[in-house]
């Protein structure tokens, strides 16, 4: 497996390209703009600063894994700091997903997979004004990251902590449409399928539908493609870590590899 993610990373920087090798306006400007914006900001500070909290913080939980690749519920204890260095999101990807957020101005943001909360902070930072969702499978991961959440003073954000199977949907349903979503939940083909199916009857032109880890394993690939593959999408933008989903009308159905 980790041969194979190589191979996908290594065939992936030959074959992407930059924001030069872009003729699409849409893209180059995204590429230009945001995906490429490296420069620090000072929201991202105090996300960073708890970051580190969590990397130095010697508690032990016990983690029920949802999504690692079973259908089954996996219980095990681990201390904070070892699920920080392992499950958090990179400051770079993490920060790419608020830029992503912040440039695509939603009224709304849904993220399934909180884990410790971090890239959900960065959403709030990008977001201020918006309402954010976040779902979480796992009771004392979830716990860990509303404490973070009080602490880095988060008033826009509502955990939610249960079953994504019988949660998501229920968001989607009381939702009037969905703006920008971010899926980093359960990493198999199946699920993250419904996932998208679950979501398109609340998608419109401006929304932007994030999938995390698309190079994971065969039945993610699988997934990615059979989703680029929808009438209904007409750009995706894959970054190899991430991969975006846009409904844009009127656009010329275009898929998009971009070095990051």
């Amino acid at each position: 497996m980790v041969l194979q993610f190589v191979s996908d990373f290594l065939k992936h920087r030959l074959t992407a390209k930059s924001r030069h090798g872009t003729h699409s306006p849409f893209v180059y400007k995204l590429v230009d703009e945001v995906i490429y914006d490296f420069k620090s900001k000072t929201e991202y500070n105090s996300v960073e600063q708890q970051r580190k909290k969590l990397l130095h913080d010697d508690a032990i939980i016990n983690v029920t894994d949802l999504g690692a690749g079973s259908h089954l519920n996996k219980n095990r204890t681990k201390p904070v700091k070892e699920i920080a260095k392992n499950a958090l999101k990179s400051p770079r990807l993490a920060q790419l997903i608020y830029r992503l957020a912040k440039s695509s101005n939603p009224a709304n943001l849904l993220e399934l997979g909180t884990c410790l909360g971090i890239t959900t902070a960065y959403l709030s930072k990008a977001c201020p004004e918006a309402d954010i969702i976040t779902i979480e499978g796992c009771p004392e991961t979830a716990k860990k990251a509303y404490q973070n959440f009080k602490e880095l003073e988060l008033e826009n954000v509502e955990l939610q902590v249960g079953n994504f199977d019988e949660l998501l949907p229920k968001v989607i349903e009381e939702s009037a449409q969905l703006d920008f979503v971010y899926i980093d939940g359960n990493h198999r083909k199946d699920a993250t399928i419904n996932y998208f199916k679950w979501c398109l009857p609340k998608v419109h032109e401006h929304s932007l539908l994030i999938f995390d880890d698309i190079y994971w394993s065969k039945g993610m690939k699988e997934a990615w493609e059979e989703i680029k593959s929808h009438p209904d999408v007409t750009v995706t933008v894959d970054l190899f870590w991430i991969g975006l989903v846009y409904f844009k009308k009127g656009q010329v159905k275009e898929h998009f590899k971009i070095k990051f």
